[in-house]
């Protein structure tokens, strides 16, 4: 499914669990290894689409409750007419900005947030400051996982300012990307998961080794030494420099 000309979603209706777009893989091999094999969570998400990662979640761990927040109504209604997105179980989609919908939200109610935000193919910067992640943290119950989907188009100045502002949020963070894209080879798709707790380095390691498209997990050192670092963003530090535009596939 394409907005824009920017590929926004692939859901197999037959088969939710199969992933074709490698960022949203990334993220869920994190929730496959955060939490036992068919457990259920609590999950929301900024960015619904057509709800590629609920569709999966909902298959793969039977009863979690979740919430996905988008803001865009003429595409809720088409996923909702040509895509089954009533039938998916325990999701609720609400057309409703993402930002309010955390705000919102009560402490400790979600087990899992994840960020994937764009607007007609513009990374939403203002989502990336320390405050907005702190909500965050707050909505977040103890030990549970923040995954958000990062666009750059190549030079990483923003990826590398919106790891930083997680980072002062959540002590476990790791960052999973296309070694192409570290290396600012090429634009691409820059995924952050982060936690309260030690996250699975060690197996997303070795499943992204064996990728199809492969894939790195750096820790904050590691991303340092290969990237270097940026400022983290915040309200009286936002980032201002243009992001280059999504193109083709998010």
């Amino acid at each position: 499914m394409a907005v824009d000309g920017v590929t926004q979603s692939f859901v197999d209706l037959a088969d939710p669990t199969y992933l074709k777009l490698p960022y949203i893989a990334w993220i869920a091999q994190a929730i496959d290894r955060h939490w036992p094999a068919g457990a259920a969570v609590s999950a929301t998400y900024l960015g619904g689409a057509g709800c590629t990662l609920p569709r999966y979640v909902a298959a793969t761990r039977p009863g979690s409750e979740q919430t996905a927040f988008e803001l865009d109504e003429p595409l809720v209604e088409l996923v909702r007419e040509h895509l089954a997105l009533d039938e998916v179980p325990g999701l609720d989609v609400r057309v409703q900005d993402g930002r309010a919908g955390i705000q919102d939200a009560p402490d400790g109610s979600s087990d899992l947030v994840v960020l994937d935000v764009f607007r007609a193919g513009s990374v939403a910067t203002e989502l990336a400051t320390v405050e907005f992640l702190t909500e965050i943290s707050r909505v977040l119950r103890p030990g549970g996982l923040f995954a958000a989907n990062i666009w750059d188009g190549g030079a990483l100045e923003f990826a590398l300012r919106a790891f930083a502002s997680v980072r002062e949020v959540f002590p476990h963070v790791l960052v999973l990307a296309e070694p192409g894209v570290l290396l600012r080879h090429r634009a691409g798709n820059v995924v952050v998961v982060a936690s309260t707790r030690e996250l699975p380095k060690a197996e997303l390691d070795a499943w992204g080794a064996a990728a199809a498209n492969r894939m790195s997990c750096l820790t904050p050192p590691q991303l340092a030494g290969v990237a270097g670092t940026g400022a983290p963003i915040t309200e009286a530090d936002p980032h201002e420099d243009p992001v280059p535009p999504v193109r083709g596939s998010r």
